[in-house]
């Protein structure tokens, strides 16, 4: 079997702006609730133990379900999923006000519906991103500005969800928080269903055989499933990539979740100081962003990658870790986020370029959820480390593993892959994957 990818006809914007759009609002939403939910468990019980298996409950199922959602994406296309999943987290969202409202919110019904919201998202994401390299085709823009203008629009929704969780709580309370995320659901949903084309993200199809008696049955779930390993174990730039992506998102946890709230503590900053960090790091990043996005298809990846690499790894952890004043602290921060604003665009291109489209959804959803894998127990993991040797060390500790991590997998010799298919449609046939005998699942 052979697949045939379908060009589109004329230019047009509609479907990237759509994208981007819904991915802002779902982004914005999601951050929203990353303060209000928190703050309405620690409200509501007073128990720094149940809000953090709030975060489990809802973390642990989206890199399990959004693992297991590729083959399903791939066959039923990213624009349907991405839509029906958005509006099944707005209906979860939205039952956690009303029920508490009513008096009929235990706490083992809100680890449900926040297990639901996590289980929905992962797959809501990766639909979404599927469906960046057919939007940029449509807008015929290079992919790392695809890319790029994916990687502002997140980190800008990150910067400003955020700021408008933390006024809603001030102001309002959590519930208003997480109404609006539960709206934010719906018109992400809304977005992707009406500005995007029905066929969107299935542009890749098999082509249909002459005759009938030579179609093949449907491919089953789990040989779509073993497809997508088989292809991704084929290809060493890609694991090596995921693997580092993976243990530098396992120490940015820990650093976000405890120990800069432990610096913030021990130093007298304050909570506020926790803000405003994030604030300026988001800002920069989206700064980084939108200079990846005018000029990263002219740059060579493999330096400018791990560049901002090392400006977004170490310093931040070797700046808190000295007791360094806060006009250096905000300074390095605000260097680590421009550096860190240039890796999205790349990492996106090279997957883009190299997965064929038919194949998209099932190694998206594997690559994600092993470099994401680890972020849930980077909170444990550094709470474990603090309660041992203390911040200092912990802080010292972290910052060496993210620079050995990235600098040993820099030394790899994969990574002179990295500019090989550089602007280059991923290849679309099938004999980028081993072919295995037709059978259902």
């Amino acid at each position: 079997m052979t697949t045939t990818v379908v060009a589109p006809s004329g230019r047009s914007f509609r479907p990237l702006a759509g994208v981007l759009t819904a991915t802002a609002v779902s982004v914005t939403g999601t951050r929203v609730s990353a303060i209000a939910l928190p703050w309405f468990v620690l409200a509501t019980t007073g128990s720094a133990t149940m809000t953090g298996l709030v975060a489990f409950a809802e973390m642990a199922p989206y890199v399990a379900v959004k693992a297991l959602t590729g083959p399903l994406v791939d066959r039923l296309g990213p624009r349907v999923v991405s839509w029906t999943t958005d509006a099944v987290s707005a209906v979860a969202a939205g039952l956690v006000p009303l029920l508490h409202a009513q008096g009929l919110l235990p706490f083992w019904v809100l680890l449900v519906m926040v297990a639901v919201i996590g289980a929905m998202r992962g797959p809501g994401d990766l639909a979404k991103s599927v469906m960046v390299p057919e939007a940029a085709d449509h807008a015929r823009v290079p992919m790392e500005r695809a890319t790029g203008l994916s990687g502002v629009t997140e980190r800008l929704a990150s910067t400003i969800g955020p700021a408008v969780g933390g006024g809603l709580v001030a102001l309002i309370g959590p519930l208003a928080g997480l109404a609006i995320n539960a709206g934010t659901f719906a018109l992400g949903s809304l977005i992707i269903a009406i500005a995007l084309p029905h066929g969107m993200g299935r542009s890749a199809v098999p082509a249909a055989a002459t005759d009938p008696s030579e179609q093949e049955p449907p491919a089953g779930y789990w040989r779509m499933f073993r497809e997508g390993f088989t292809f991704l174990r084929s290809e060493p730039l890609l694991l090596t990539v995921i693997v580092m992506i993976g243990i530098t998102n396992l120490i940015d946890a820990g650093f976000t979740t405890v120990l800069v709230p432990v610096w913030a503590r021990e130093s007298g900053n304050g909570p506020a100081a926790i803000g405003l960090l994030a604030a300026v790091m988001g800002a920069t990043a989206v700064v980084g962003s939108l200079i990846a996005a005018a000029v990263a298809s002219r740059l060579p990846r493999r330096t400018v990658f791990f560049t901002g690499f090392l400006l977004c790894g170490a310093p931040r952890f070797l700046v808190l870790a000295l007791g360094a004043p806060m006009w250096l602290v905000f300074t390095v921060v605000a260097i680590s986020g421009f550096g860190s604003g240039f890796l999205n665009p790349i990492i996106g291109a090279v997957l883009f370029e190299r997965v064929p489209r038919h194949l998209l959804g099932r190694v998206h959803a594997l690559g994600d959820s092993l470099a994401w894998a680890g972020i849930p127990l980077g909170g444990l993991v550094a709470g474990a480390a603090v309660a041992l040797v203390g911040l200092i060390p912990s802080l010292i500790v972290g910052g060496a593993l993210y620079f050995a991590t990235t600098t040993l997998a820099g030394l790899r010799p994969e990574w002179r892959e990295m500019d090989r298919l550089r602007g280059s449609t991923a290849r679309a046939d099938s004999t980028a994957v081993e072919p295995e005998p037709a059978h259902s699942a």
